[in-house]
């Protein structure tokens, strides 16, 4: 019995694995390189491609981000463009489209993801206009100390005689 789970566990991963590999291939076999894949609003993404052959010019639209243009790359025949995804982007998938002379035209897809929250957590112990809160609180937390001291004192000291 154990056996079987343990071999169903090791299939149900194998099969997982399996499914994922002809994405990861389709993704590369697109033509155009994003970096990075998972963008932020108000990030840079770059995109480069090969699919142009040896022109020097291409023309990119984003859904995120608008039209951009893709100049010759530092490596010969890539040609890179950037565009920078709006503050107002919300989190989704998003179309990149290249267009190079004369009838070459490839689609691929940015992911747009909620920015991670920044800055400190306000966990109520601020000065900044809370004055009062804070005096109460010490107020109500010095009254149940005393409140407990009182009660110790107060117990009979000869229970179970």
């Amino acid at each position: 019995m154990r056996n079987t789970r343990v071999g169903a566990g090791i299939g149900l991963v194998v099969g997982a694995l399996a499914l994922s590999v002809p994405a990861a291939v389709a993704a590369d076999g697109s033509g155009i390189q994003i970096s990075p894949r998972n963008a932020t609003p108000g990030s840079t993404v770059t995109v480069s491609t090969t699919a142009c052959g040896t022109e020097t010019y291409g023309k990119g639209e984003s859904e995120a981000g608008g039209a951009f243009h893709l100049f010759k790359g530092e490596s010969k025949g890539v040609l890179t463009g950037q565009f920078q995804v709006p503050e107002e982007t919300g989190p989704g998938t998003h179309a990149v489209t290249v267009k190079c002379p004369p009838r070459v035209k490839i689609t691929d897809t940015v992911e747009i993801t909620a920015p991670s929250p920044s800055g400190a957590v306000d966990a109520g112990f601020g000065t900044d206009g809370k004055g009062t809160q804070l005096a109460l609180g010490s107020v109500l937390l010095a009254g149940a100390a005393a409140g407990g001291v009182l009660r110790l004192r107060r117990r009979p000291s000869g229970l179970g005689h």
